[in-house]
């Protein structure tokens, strides 16, 4: 299983690879290359900044969602352990959907929670980032429909419609998951139940769960989200919090224009970063190429006279290495920390 999840990865960042080639080949190299090579370093700097601003902020929502669970941890534990969460995000294909199993197992090793706890409190959180992203993406089509007519360009009309389904899907989808909780729960133990236990079968040195075993540890999962659904003053922090953290990154993206010296209106940077986010859906690690390509497109779809493809490219380049390397640099320390040992919890005594 490991050697398929390294091999899945290694597949990932070779398309990832390929990705990036023709984007940089179709903003032209040797622009992008001067682009780059031009750029304020000072703007840059700051493209940094807002990107640990970032950080900070969604650890400030993985703090609040942990201790709603009984889970007692200092912020700078909370920041330590969101970056190693992101860490494994960007390597991982289809991004939060691969990197939450190792995050609750980060969380589970330098806290006191239950795998299913710190499993609970990260999909509460990444539930909780998909509110403000929408909210955000919808505000900012509604202001940047009254500047252009959205039906005369189709990309950008395509772009709103999909934020429009989601925020509508989503939810509702949501909504019905919530109010049939305990049948959906059932159906899942059924269903994982026989598969954990094949599993466990092959893996050396790993007993057996009984079904019972199986059918509490997911009865926790579920009891865990029941509990944080139910505290509206820390959802409150929370999503205030993550909307801080997509706000932090729509203003790295309008700085890293301003460090190519092209200027953006900030009712389209509302719109194209949390569409662009949306592609870290797909099985490159991270979104990596998934993720630029869709910012560049979208960039070049609205009627901004001013932004080039090289511009575009370079900016996003500059953005996304900051947002994606950043956590990657800071997140692995971290993962490779606690799975040497060091940053587990201590054994009470």
């Amino acid at each position: 299983m490991v050697r398929a999840n390294v091999r899945a990865t290694v597949v990932g960042f070779a398309a990832a690879a390929a990705v990036f080639a023709v984007l940089f080949t179709f903003a032209g190299i040797d622009d992008l290359l001067a682009t780059l090579r031009a750029a304020d370093t000072g703007a840059v700097a700051l493209v940094v900044a807002a990107t640990v601003a970032w950080l900070l902020a969604w650890a400030v929502s993985l703090h609040t969602v942990l201790g709603i669970l009984g889970v007692d941890r200092t912020y700078l534990t909370s920041f330590l352990v969101f970056s190693g969460a992101t860490f494994a995000n960007n390597v991982t294909p289809f991004g939060q959907a691969g990197g939450e199993p190792i995050t609750a197992f980060l969380i589970s090793r330098v806290t006191d929670a239950e795998y299913e706890r710190g499993l609970a409190a990260i999909a509460s959180v990444d539930t909780l980032n998909f509110v403000p992203s929408i909210t955000i993406a919808l505000l900012g089509a509604g202001y940047f429909a009254t500047e252009v007519a959205l039906g005369a360009n189709r990309n950008l009309f395509v772009a709103v419609g999909g934020v429009v389904a989601l925020a509508i899907v989503v939810p509702s989808a949501v909504y019905l998951g919530w109010r049939r909780r305990y049948m959906l729960e059932a159906r899942i133990v059924a269903a994982l139940t026989p598969i954990i236990r094949a599993l466990a079968r092959r893996l050396p040195r790993v007993p057996v769960p009984t079904p019972e075993g199986i059918e509490d540890r997911i009865d926790g999962f579920f009891r865990a989200i029941e509990r944080v659904a139910a505290n509206p003053r820390g959802l409150a922090i929370a999503l205030a919090a993550s909307t801080a953290g997509w706000l932090l990154q729509t203003i790295a993206l309008s700085v890293a224009f301003e460090a190519v010296g092209v200027s953006v209106p900030l009712s389209v940077v509302l719109v194209v970063v949390p569409i662009g986010a949306v592609a870290g859906v797909t099985p490159l690690p991270g979104g990596a190429g998934g993720i630029e390509t869709v910012l560049v497109l979208l960039l070049l779809a609205a009627p901004l006279p001013q932004v080039t493809e090289s511009t575009a490219v370079a900016a996003v380049v500059i953005f996304r290495a900051a947002v994606y390397w950043i956590p990657v640099v800071v997140g692995g320390v971290v993962v490779a920390w606690i799975a040497t040992g060091f940053g587990s919890r201590a054994e009470p005594e």
